[in-house]
């Protein structure tokens, strides 16, 4: 992969490293890195290799958001179709780390401000350095938080802290995104990638076909009414248990050794 690529695609050991990588401009989003991690994250889905993904950037910064560069209204004959943006790249991103049933860890190494606040917000695991803030920024331009912010925030903090982040643009440092459970860990600057890697390492050892299927009835939650989410659980659990990998975790429990979970049906 050449220098001037906006998004670095490294793999190891099972674990697909994606790395924003446009850090002279903070790693803010333009068409171009848009459809470079559309495309990886089709990639992660498609190779069976590939059993856990590592999303983060590179530089100072995690991302800046939109690349404003590319969508001043200065610039053009009339205002932009900022919906267009949202179908054509944002929205696809955020469909397909919700819906890659592989474990998605995001390391936010700095500031995640605008949609850069909200990818990770579609990942399974944050884990943050502890001098990164996220920032609604939204409001300062005159626009909603998007991304899937509208939808995340509330569900994760509640309606009044959801607000007062998207009205104020405030920004929010990592400890108290943990604390709200906005996120998952902050850790120490200089250990965030090493602490994200051990993670990814482990869960791609892992049952990553339970992983995926836990991780959809998770999410699955949020909309559903319970009595048809136990019958989702059921039916998911069917699937599990029909797996090598359950077998394996089974007679390795009671051979009292460690599993070798394979990851396939």
């Amino acid at each position: 992969m050449t220098a001037d690529m906006p998004l670095r695609v490294e793999t190891a050991d099972g674990v697909c490293r994606l790395t924003l990588s446009r850090p002279e401009k903070l790693n803010a989003i333009n068409a171009a890195l848009g459809a470079a991690l559309a495309d990886a994250l089709d990639d992660c889905a498609a190779d069976a290799g590939i059993r856990a993904v590592i999303l983060t950037g590179a530089g100072r910064a995690f991302c800046a958001g939109q690349d404003l560069d590319d969508r001043d209204p200065s610039r053009m004959t009339g205002p932009p179709d900022l919906g267009a943006t949202i179908e054509q790249v944002y929205s696809p991103i955020v469909r397909r780390l919700r819906n890659l049933e592989k474990p998605v860890i995001c390391a936010v190494n700095g500031v995640a401000a605008g949609a850069g606040a909200n990818l990770p917000l579609a990942c399974d695991i944050v884990l943050a350095a502890r001098s990164a803030r996220f920032i609604q920024a939204f409001a300062k331009i005159g626009l909603i938080p998007d991304s899937g912010g509208t939808w995340m925030l509330p569900k994760l903090l509640g309606e009044a802290r959801a607000k007062a982040l998207a009205m104020t643009a405030e920004p929010l440092d990592a400890e108290t995104a943990v604390q709200w459970g906005l996120i998952w860990k902050a850790v120490a600057d200089d250990a965030l990638m090493e602490e994200a890697m051990a993670l990814a390492t482990r869960l791609a050892q892992g049952p990553t076909i339970g992983l995926g299927l836990t991780k959809r009835a998770i999410q699955a939650a949020a909309d559903q009414p319970f009595d048809a989410h136990l019958d989702l659980e059921r039916n998911l659990q069917r699937d599990a248990g029909r797996t090598p990998d359950y077998a394996e975790g089974v007679s390795a429990f009671l051979e009292k050794r460690a599993p070798l979970f394979r990851g396939v049906r």
